[in-house]
């Protein structure tokens, strides 16, 4: 199966590079280009993609805004949004988090995981880069988390999608997950697919900035 992918970003090398290096696997294709947020966001209506590779420094409509309407938009609710950046720990990135991005890259990324980070995030079942996302998350989240509204967010769950919930959070994939809960792995999709509906987030990276939002889970733990 090809993965579709759209490249967002306002330097034509960069694009040709990323196009170049996507394109190096057979089952990847890179289906459009944008030099701008706003575009991005009427290319992921048009050009078919799964994955919208989006810098976050554009004109016009930077790469924040542009993943927060691709996110709002339920036509495009399969639309996977990967932001590129120059720094790890960059607040702009916890904010793309927060958006709807479901994960992050930095520019520098090898090759191979490139073309292996494409593939995470269309196939959803595993958080994009989980150690840096997590430092990502806590770096940020604790300045803006709400633990006043631990109860309310989090009422709708069960015991065990809270410790489901949490292992989200530590970065563990639906496979990792089933076997620390003696679970079959349908059954670890299951409950995380459920988690996602009741909490109203688009996919496991908006679970791991509501956990710890929420004080379900505090950096160091």
């Amino acid at each position: 199966m090809t993965v579709r992918v759209l490249l967002a970003d306002d330097q034509t090398l960069v694009r040709a590079g990323f196009r170049s290096l996507l394109e190096r696997a057979g089952d990847i294709e890179v289906a459009a280009e944008a030099a701008d947020g706003a575009q991005a966001v009427e290319l992921a209506r048009s050009a078919r993609a799964e994955v919208v590779l989006m810098d976050v420094r554009m004109p016009v409509l930077d790469g924040i805004e542009a993943t927060r309407r691709i996110a709002a938009d339920p036509a495009l609710a399969g639309v996977k949004v990967v932001v590129l950046t120059t720094y790890e720990l960059d607040e702009y990135v916890f904010d793309a988090l927060r958006a709807g991005a479901c994960g992050f890259l930095t520019k520098d990324v090898e090759p191979d995981e490139l073309r292996r980070a494409v593939r995470v995030a269309a196939a959803g079942d595993a958080l994009l880069s989980p150690g840096a996302t997590r430092r990502v998350v806590a770096e940020f989240a604790a300045r803006t988390a709400t633990p006043g509204d631990h109860g309310e967010r989090l009422a709708a769950l069960t015991g065990r999608e809270r410790e489901v919930l949490t292992l989200v959070a530590a970065g563990l994939d639906n496979r990792e997950i089933a076997e620390r809960l003696f679970l079959s792995p349908l059954t670890a999709k299951t409950h995380v697919s459920r988690i996602i509906t009741k909490l109203g987030v688009r996919d496991r990276a908006q679970l791991v900035v509501l956990a710890y939002e929420t004080g379900l889970v505090t950096p160091g733990r």
